[in-house]
């Protein structure tokens, strides 16, 4: 399961930050999640409730927010969301496009005390 590690590193960057804040301790913490990543929104709870007992994200939220998946047409600069496979632009239906959003993974921010 490749979430334990993406959310080792999202709690060991809240941490480093919120303590760096002098917080003591950590409410929330909000991430956007691109579809495209196929991290899956379960994996991710069950991982941070696995890995931040004995932080200051205890008992802390992780809220995941999911990117649809956006592309800019190469031709026309239309700009659309599309699903995993079909990325055609919808406007000329050009098939050369440029992915603009849907694999990110951000903390967007971190509610601390």
């Amino acid at each position: 399961m490749h979430e334990m590690g993406i959310v080792s590193g999202i709690l060991s960057s809240a941490v480093d930050a919120a303590e760096k804040e002098g917080a003591s301790k950590i409410n929330d913490v909000r991430i956007s999640v691109g579809v495209l990543t196929e991290i899956q929104d379960f994996a991710l709870q069950f991982a941070w409730e696995s890995l931040s007992p004995g932080t200051i994200a205890e008992g802390a939220e992780l809220v995941a927010t999911f990117v649809s998946p956006v592309s800019k047409c190469s031709q026309c600069d239309t700009e659309f969301e599309h699903d995993r496979f079909e990325i055609v632009c919808p406007n000329c239906g050009n098939f050369v496009c440029e992915q603009i959003k849907g694999r990110e993974l951000t903390i967007d921010s971190i509610d601390i005390d």
